[in-house]
């Protein structure tokens, strides 16, 4: 389709080890697209592959229906997984610069820099210098470098390794700016359910392969499993037969499963019978991105803090998930 990013048939095998098999991703205009898995899918070097820095086995990368040259590259903006700021440098200093090396005057270059450190939270912290900004901060910054020459296209990956929710909040909110001002937008991301409200359209993989993609909404509508949420803990012995399983538990609440046929209005009688606690509050869900993970996975799926929010973890120390060798990406 013109107008889009397109990858077809992308396949990278490094030694014995296949990476990437057959991948396909298309990135249209004005919709934030997700480029989903655990650690290790894929993810970042397909996102290499996109931006030249690796040349594919197999496929091709297309840009506005025709293959992607090295200027079109050089266009885009790119936020990549390992950090990599002039810590010396002074924030608005260092965005100028960046700016300037896309052909921006100084002026647009110092009024697009300054714009984007005040829509990030940033603005008091323009003279200050890299090195003296918490890590949170600094992704910010990093992210103002991708975007400071108004990139037609936006790949990020993994933005929101090691932020906060507040610090999630200010990037999610430029990023959508980005989309609805009508411009190309990709990230990836391992963190599965604290990326699932921004996401309009996903592609999931595991283990190099797509396992699912489409638009977000119509995949948990098509899915046939539901999940009960309660708002306290559940035993599993509470449940009849045949109408669910707990999936989760704990004082905050539980999430049950409901089997094929199972009724959500039986089985949560039967918790408030037995539950010493009063419910005051229960839904009937579709699932979760992690679960249609798991269920279009299949066997052998991992399910664990890979695919879980993970703010806690310093950004410094997100390791390189494909097991590439570190390559710095051309700007």
């Amino acid at each position: 389709m013109a107008g889009s990013l397109r990858a077809l048939g992308i396949s990278q095998r490094f030694g014995d080890r296949v990476v990437l098999d057959r991948v396909d991703l298309e990135v249209p205009a004005g919709r934030v697209i997700g480029l989903l898995g655990p650690n290790g899918a894929g993810k970042t070097t397909l996102m290499r592959i996109l931006f030249g820095v690796l040349t594919p086995d197999a496929g091709t990368v297309e840009w506005q229906g025709r293959p992607a040259t090295d200027d079109d590259r050089r266009s885009w903006g790119y936020m990549p997984q390992e950090r990599g700021l002039y810590r010396d440098m002074r924030v608005l200093d260092l965005l100028v610069w960046i700016a300037r090396l896309h052909g921006l005057t100084r002026a647009d270059a110092e009024a697009k820099g300054r714009d984007l450190l005040e829509r990030l939270g940033l603005a008091d912290r323009s003279g200050d210098k890299v090195q003296d900004l918490s890590g949170g901060m600094a992704q910010r910054v990093q992210l103002a470098a991708a975007m400071v020459h108004q990139p037609e296209l936006l790949v990020l990956d993994e933005p929101f390794s090691g932020l906060d929710p507040v610090a999630v909040g200010f990037l999610s909110r430029v990023i959508l700016d980005h989309v609805r001002a009508g411009r190309h937008l990709l990230f990836s991301s391992h963190q599965l359910d604290l990326v699932e409200d921004l996401c309009e359209t996903i592609v999931l993989i595991d283990r190099g392969r797509v396992v699912l993609d489409g638009e977000l909404r119509a995949l948990k509508a098509a899915s046939p499993d539901r999940f009960l949420d309660v708002d306290v803990h559940v035993e599993a012995a509470w449940i009849p037969a045949g109408q669910a399983e707990v999936t989760t538990s704990d004082a905050s609440g539980s999430r049950l499963r409901l089997h094929p046929g199972g009724d959500p209005g039986e089985v949560l009688d039967a918790i408030r019978d037995r539950s010493p606690q009063r419910v005051t509050s229960f839904a009937v869900q579709a699932p979760s991105l992690s679960e249609l993970f798991l269920a279009a996975a299949g066997e052998g799926a991992r399910l664990d803090d890979e695919l879980l929010p993970d703010t806690a973890a310093p950004a410094a120390a997100v390791a390189d998930g494909d097991g590439a060798s570190r390559h710095e990406a051309r700007r």
